[in-house]
């Protein structure tokens, strides 16, 4: 091929406007979602373990659900994740929605101690106009407050609309109230440790609230004022910090008798022999020959899948045993770590859930319902 017979390609054009790709219909939607399964975008908190046509619907109704809030489908598949089977937006979600419903007027959030302007308008320090009433009465009421309660992330807001404003603190105290706050820096769980992903009593703190509390305690006040303040535009949807809430109430809930009798703490036997029923009654029938192989091959302090756990049951007892409220069964329920122990283990799971309904039941029979 010489000169003047040589292939010659468009030239490329530089600017445009680049527009995102909108789905019209569910047809459009499902291939979109295809799309992005297939290429390795969709995030494993929304798909999990999911395939085929299952994971593709995940996707779409992320999509959808996105849609309806006015998010672009990729938006949408970064804001939303799945708790418990429910769609919840993370906490920029929530921001991100408000921020592009053309109904704010400013929307602000941030972390500090003492920051007084801000704890005047949640109302928890006096105003100005009291202060000129009564001298000194800011500073009073501020030295009243622990350091906990003085040091919050917050959220501020109002409405272009209405003209409706409002301010919620989220403080450090409310965080350890709700079992959230993480000071050490190791705590049980998985670590890396040779090639291999191994249990640790001693793993690095990788908890958010441990290595981001400028972050999620800001998040979680905004939580409660965007709700409250923008709830037709959120339409009902929830923050993943409610969502996680309500998921853990519901799996607390028990059966007590109308006439609670004194409960003692079950034996560790005892509570594997109830956790063993359990498991029987959501999986197949087997055989007895098989039940039986299964039994002369497990030892003594192993689960089915031969995981050696020691002690760790009788650990957690004994450590909830010392907790004298809800707030401190959830601080030894974090710092024990199930759900990433056990994340492969279904059985051994719900006997750490059942030891801890057994412990919260005992403080109050309610709290098991």
């Amino acid at each position: 091929m010489n000169a003047q017979t040589e292939l010659r390609l468009p030239a490329l054009a530089g600017g445009g406007h680049v527009v995102a790709i909108i789905p019209q219909s569910f047809e459009e939607t499902w291939r979109v979602a295809r799309a992005v399964l297939k290429g390795g975008l969709a995030p494993k908190s929304l798909v999990g373990k999911l395939v085929g046509d299952d994971a593709v619907s995940a996707v779409a109704v992320a999509i959808m659900s996105g849609a309806e809030l006015g998010l672009k489908p990729m938006v949408a598949l970064r804001s939303f994740t799945v708790i418990e089977g429910k769609p919840a937006l993370y906490g920029d979600g929530l921001i991100n929605v408000v921020r592009q419903s053309g109904r704010v007027a400013y929307l602000r959030t941030g972390f500090g101690r003492d920051n007084i302007k801000v704890m005047q308008a949640a109302g928890v320090l006096p105003s100005d106009e009291d202060e000129k009433d009564r001298p000194g009465s800011i500073q009073a009421a501020l030295n009243a407050l622990t350091p906990d309660e003085r040091t919050c992330g917050w959220c501020s807001a109002k409405r272009s609309d209405t003209g409706e404003e409002k301010t919620v603190l989220f403080t450090v105290a409310d965080a350890k109230r709700a079992g959230l706050w993480q000071d050490s820096p190791t705590k049980p769980g998985y670590a890396w440790k040779g090639g291999n992903k191994v249990w640790d009593e001693k793993a690095p703190n990788t908890s958010p609230w441990f290595r981001f509390p400028q972050r999620m305690a800001p998040w979680r006040a905004a939580g409660y004022c965007l709700r409250e303040l923008f709830g037709d535009v959120l339409g009902g949807i929830q923050d993943e910090f409610e969502v996680r809430e309500i998921s853990e109430v519901e799996e607390m809930r028990d059966v007590t008798p109308s006439r609670p009798a004194v409960l003692r703490p079950p034996s560790p036997t005892a509570l594997m022999a109830e956790a063993e029923t359990i498991e029987h009654e959501t999986v197949e029938e087997q055989t007895i020959t098989e039940t039986e192989a299964t039994s002369e091959q497990s030892e003594p302090g192993e689960d089915d899948t031969g995981t050696d756990y020691g002690d760790y049951f009788e650990r957690l007892e004994e450590a909830l045993q010392g907790a004298a409220d809800a707030a401190s069964i959830e601080e030894v329920w974090t710092d024990f770590d199930p759900e990433a122990k056990f994340q492969d283990d279904k059985e051994s799971r719900e006997l750490a859930d059942l030891i801890k309904r057994r412990r919260l039941t005992a403080i109050h029979p309610l709290n098991g319902m």
